[in-house]
């Protein structure tokens, strides 16, 4: 109660925080398999809404408790930036907080950077899929800049021909 502080401890844990964008970039995937087999299978179906119903649920759905992890580092640094805005500058715990927020915004980055590759690769697999299968396009290194419609104009003639672009 004399040297409350909250900066040194988030700090410590705060390297940590970089496991979620592994979470967030799977999230998706597991709550589609959540859906998939609580409709294809009547006893996972019930094992869910028997947990649900226990009082330590709070009577959120696993999808709900599914959703947690992913808003916990935005929630994070939301409020240490709001607690540095109201914390005086020559506080102790200070630069602990502003070294703690940087760690945990890093952390924020790389979560959104992981959503960003999945969506990419999905988006790639998708248009893979339209393409026939045919050129493997789906990579890591790749990336899916912009896709639409173009006009492409004939060389020896000033006619005009459709096509579908992905650059």
């Amino acid at each position: 109660t004399t040297n409350p502080r909250i900066g040194d401890i988030l700090q410590k844990l705060a390297p940590f925080l970089k496991m979620y964008g592994e979470y967030v970039k799977n999230f998706d995937n597991a709550m589609e398999l959540v859906k998939t087999w609580t409709e294809r299978s009547p006893q996972f179906k019930f094992i869910i809404q028997d947990i649900q119903k226990e009082k330590v649920c709070g009577n959120l759905t696993l999808q709900h408790h599914m959703l947690e992890p992913v808003q916990r580092i935005p929630r994070y640094e939301m409020l240490l930036k709001d607690y540095l805005r109201k914390l005086p500058q020559d506080s102790l715990d200070w630069k602990d907080a502003e070294k703690s927020l940087e760690i945990i915004s890093t952390a924020a980055s790389h979560s959104n950077s992981a959503i960003r590759k999945m969506e990419n690769l999905k988006k790639l697999l998708e248009i893979y899929e339209m393409l026939g299968e045919e050129e493997d396009i789906v990579n890591p290194s790749n990336e899916l800049i912009k896709e639409g419609q173009i006009l492409k104009l004939a060389a020896r003639n000033t006619s005009a021909q459709e096509r579908y672009l992905f650059l």
